[in-house]
Parts: structure tokens; sequence; C-alpha cells
């Protein structure tokens, strides 16, 4: 029970702390709000329409009205709208979001793919081909940034090979080239670490002990050794959420890929604020949400985690 109120807790306190950050967007802006979103409009601009833009955002309103204001109406999912296209901003995320998601999935489809296989077999077959592979594809991997990896393979199978689509979407061909540049750079970190949590599994008294009693290898594996090894591949993993996020605007920016990352470059460069405060305020809790979840996930693995909490209450 303690541990669910503080999970609650800590939801809370971030909710409030990001919604006010997102809020003082609009007020840490330089110059006046209004005239920075009517400056966007090439039309002539009245008194009147900057008069009316302020009221609408209850800008002549004392600030603390209006972040209460504006926060009961997040409470309720109610973003406004924005400031360009005078929509929903939260039915532009809602639209966006999806396409997000699968990228994101697919790409992390993409880096288990690559990162299990080389970080297993380079930690069982240390002196092996596959070591040197392993080595190689982390060096290089490393090396190249994200968005020179998407050059390269648009530059080979987009455009020399003719064989995939460079940009848009439309089907699954369309997810392809970005999801190899998200999960083939993603993917050298993980490796290393599920190597190296191999190695240490497999040198612990209770595995050394488990195979003189001539437990088989197999179960050993999957049992022990992989259990163990997924619990800094999970704190990795909720760790690099922020950085899954930024690749993907990266990413979907390259690919013109219609997704959230493109909806924030395209409301930042328009100054519209209301569709960046959605974004802040919508992709700073799915974060922290996956953070939360990799943090129960990381009990069920190990209850061991769970018990040493419970411990420390009692004390």
């Amino acid at each position: 029970m303690y541990g669910i109120s503080k999970r609650l807790a800590k939801v809370l306190v971030f909710f409030f702390l990001l919604s006010f950050f997102s809020f003082m967007i609009l007020k840490l802006a330089p110059g006046d709000p209004v005239m920075n979103i009517l400056g966007t409009q090439e039309v002539a601009v009245s008194n009147q329409d900057v008069e009316q833009l302020r009221e609408q955002l209850g800008l002549n309103k004392p600030m603390v009205i209006q972040y209460c204001d504006w926060l009961k109406k997040v409470i309720h999912l109610d973003f406004g709208n924005s400031l360009i296209t005078g929509k929903s901003v939260a039915s532009g995320i809602g639209k966006a979001f999806p396409r997000t998601l699968l990228l994101a999935l697919s790409s992390i489809t993409v880096m288990f793919l690559i990162a299990v296989p080389l970080g297993v077999g380079s930690a069982f077959y240390r002196d092996g081909v596959i070591n040197k592979i392993s080595e190689i594809f982390n060096l290089i991997g490393s090396s190249i940034p994200g968005f020179w990896l998407g050059f390269i393979l648009v530059d080979v199978f987009a455009i020399k090979l003719n064989l995939l689509p460079s940009m848009g979407v439309g089907g699954l061909k369309h997810l392809i080239l970005p999801s190899l540049t998200l999960g083939i750079s993603m993917a050298p970190p993980y490796v290393r670490l599920l190597k190296t949590s191999i190695i240490e599994s497999m040198e612990q008294d209770f595995i050394q002990s488990a195979k003189a009693r001539g437990v088989l290898k197999v179960r050993i594996f999957f049992f022990h050794v992989l259990r163990k090894s997924l619990i800094p591949v999970l704190t990795l993993f909720g760790m690099s959420m922020g950085s899954l996020m930024g690749g993907t605007v990266v990413i979907e920016v390259l690919f013109s890929y219609p997704g959230l990352g493109k909806l924030a470059i395209e409301a930042i460069t328009n100054r519209d604020y209301s569709m960046i405060q959605g974004f802040i305020l919508f992709t700073g809790m799915l974060v922290f949400v996956i953070n939360l979840i990799v943090d129960v996930l990381h009990r069920f693995i190990d209850p061991s985690i769970a018990i040493k909490e419970a411990e420390q209450i009692e004390i």
C-alpha cells in the first residue's frame, strides 16, 4: 500500500511541476506573446485583434488565475486550440501519437533483434566471431549520428536501389527506413550492457552451484542468468525513454513522417504555443508513466527489490 501511495504522490508532484513549466513557456517567450503569435500571420493586425486574442488567452487576468484556469482545462484533457489551425490540440496530438507509437515500437523491436543476439552471443563466445562483430557494431554504431545513418540508408535503399520509400506514411514500407535508423542507433548501449550483465551473472556463486548440481544449461540461462541480466537492461530502457522521444523527433523530420515529433517542430516554427504546451505535457507524462511501469517490472522480475523496500519501511 505504501509503495502505491508513494508512486501516486510522485505522479502528482511530477504532473504539477511539468504543467507549471509548460504554462510558463508562453510567459518566458521573449516579447509580447500576443504579438509573437499575431506576427506569424501575413495580414494587417489591428488593436482590436490584439485585445481579442489577449482576452482569448486569458492574459488580462493575474498570473495565478491564468494558471488555475489553464490547469482546470488540462485536467479535463482540454489543451485548448491550435493558434495556427484553430483545431483542438488534443485531436492533433491524438492523430499524431499512434504513428509515433508505431514508429517507436518498431524501432524498439529492431533494437532488441540486434541487441539480444549480439549481447548474448558475445557473452557466451568471448573469443568467437560474434564477439568481434559485436565490437565492430558497437564502435561504428556509437560513432555515427542517427541522422547521418538515416541519410546513408535513404541513399542506398531509396535512391540507388529504389527499394523503399524515403518519406511520408502509407504502409509498412514507409516504416522500414525510419525504424532501422532509430533501432540501429539505439542498439549499441544495450549490446554492451547485456553482454556485461550476462558475464557478471554467469560468475555468481549460485550459477556455479547450479552447474555443479547438473542443472540444464538452458534452464540456468533462462531462469537465472537472463532474468538477472534483464534488470539493468530495463533500467537503461526507462532512462533512455527521453532519448527515444528526442530520436523520434529527428527521424520524423528527416523522413517527413507525420508523428508527434514533426508536429512539435511545426508548432515551434509557427510559434503555436498551445500545441507546444500540449506536446510537452503529453510526452513528459508519457515518459514518466513508462518509467513507473519499468519500476513495477523490476519488482516483478526481482521480488527481492520490493522485499528490501518493505524492510526499510519497517525499520
